[in-house]
Order: structure tokens, then sequence, then C-alpha cells
């Protein structure tokens, strides 16, 4: 059994994604079972939560053993963790602070797999933060996409706004918005689909899948850019999509990491 104190008001569904990776992989089948209990009572919905409210969920070994993140690396200033699809980066996090002393500098999406960054003190928090402004972390990921590219490789410039109450961004060429730039080269072709390696210039919400999607090439298995019929034909209800290699060029406390490449362990 594991046992969380709500902290500010939430519905469970949104405080599960963000507190415990294995109850929210497993949310549906404990709700179904009413083998989650808030305040002590079993319930089989979504409910509201409020603050101090205490939440428990009642996992089998095989839920609560279902792995959400992988250590890449870790010393007394960082920890790299190899993050899979499905998990919310602060569940992630939550459960890294629980562990011990963790700041969180960047996240992935739910269902991008990879690499994931955080410091361990409040010195290698600045020098990291610092590194993410003045674009001294170089960010490289592998994309499935759907068709043929229209080069073997660009530098691609773009804009993106924000459509906060859809949770999503629309990408264009006029200058409205933020500017966005996206690297791409084209590593192998499979047919219908393109492997991709894209290197991030400019790190905006959604910014890969919106600006691949802006080009006719959507993520394979992309659920809020991509292509419904194509996904549904390749079975593809994950998108593919990787963070794979992250390199730091660092100061300060950290200079002993300064040109250091960590690898994902993950492939498409």
């Amino acid at each position: 059994m594991k046992r969380y104190r709500v902290l500010s008001d939430d519905n469970l569904k949104n405080f599960t994604d963000n507190t415990d990776a294995q109850a929210s992989f497993a949310f549906r089948a404990l709700l179904k079972a009413r083998d989650i209990r808030v305040n002590g009572a079993r319930v089989g919905e979504n409910v509201a939560l409020k603050a101090g409210d205490e939440v428990c969920y009642f996992m089998t070994p095989a839920q609560e053993g279902r792995t959400a993140f992988s250590v890449v690396y870790e010393d007394e200033n960082i920890l790299v963790v190899d993050k899979e699809s499905g998990v919310n980066s602060e569940a992630v996090y939550a459960e890294l602070a629980r562990r011990g002393e963790a700041y969180f500098l960047h996240r992935l999406d739910r269902n991008t797999e990879g690499l994931m960054l955080f410091a361990k003190n409040k010195a290698a928090e600045e020098e990291l933060l610092s590194c993410f402004r003045e674009r001294r972390v170089i960010k490289k990921y592998l994309a499935l996409v759907f068709g043929k590219m229209r080069t073997r490789g660009e530098v691609l410039r773009a804009f993106l706004t924000k459509d906060a109450a859809r949770a999503r961004v629309r990408v264009c060429e006029k200058p409205v918005g933020e500017e966005i730039v996206t690297e791409y080269r084209v590593l192998e072709e499979r047919g219908e689909t393109t492997l991709l390696e894209v290197t991030l210039h400019t790190g905006r919400t959604h910014q890969i899948r919106a600006h691949l999607a802006f080009l006719g090439n959507p993520v394979v298995g992309d659920e809020k850019y991509g292509d419904e019929i194509k996904n549904r034909a390749a079975h593809a209800t994950r998108q593919r999509l990787i963070a794979k290699e992250l390199t730091l060029f660092c100061g300060g406390t950290l200079a002993y990491l300064n040109g250091r490449t960590f690898f994902s362990q993950k492939n498409l």
C-alpha cells in the first residue's frame, strides 16, 4: 500500500499521474477494483480532491513493480534517468524527491520516452538552469514519422503559438508567437515511415511533434498532432519519439561534465 497527502486541490486522475507512476499505469484497473481509498473510503471514479486529503493505493506486486524509469548516470550533483512512455515527468520527479533532494529542470511529454536531467543540489540546479537558458544543453531525439522527408536534412524555422484551452500548440510561418528552430537528419527510410534524428535548437512545448506535423510528416502514434487513420492502420497507440542524447556544456561546479554526452538505451 502507498499513502500520500494531497497538497493542493486537484482531481484523483491528475494527482495520481503526477505523484505515483505505478498507480498511474494501473489507474483504470485500480478504480475498477476499488483499490484506491480517499480518506479511508474506497472510490471507483475520478473524484475531486482537497488539500489535506489522504490517498492510498492498494496495488498488486506486479502493478507496483512496473518500471517507470531507469538511472543512466548519477553522482553527487546530477541524476540522468531514462523515462518510460506513459509516465508524467512530474511523477518521475516526485519519486526522486521522495528518495532524496532533487530539482526539477525540464520535462518530457507523457508519451515521449528517454532522457531527463535532474540536479541534486542548489549549485548544480543553478548551473544547469543557466545551461538550458543559454542553450548549452544539446538535445537530440529519435522520431519515426509517416511519409518521406522533402530533403535528407535541414534546419527548420517557424513560429509557435499556444492554445492553453485545448492543451495544443499551432505552428505557422508568419512571425506570430515564439520562434522555433528544429533540425532533422534522415537516418533510414522504412517504407511508409522515416526514422529521423532531430536536434532541438529551441525547446518549446510540443515543438518536435507540432513542427513535423506542420511539414506533413507527423510522428507515428501521436494522438494529438498525428494522423488518426494512419495510426490506426499501424496499430500505433504511443508516439514514436525518444529523447536519445543529452550533451552538457557546463562550467562552475559541473565543469567536470563539460562535453559529456549521455545516451538513452531506447531505440525505434
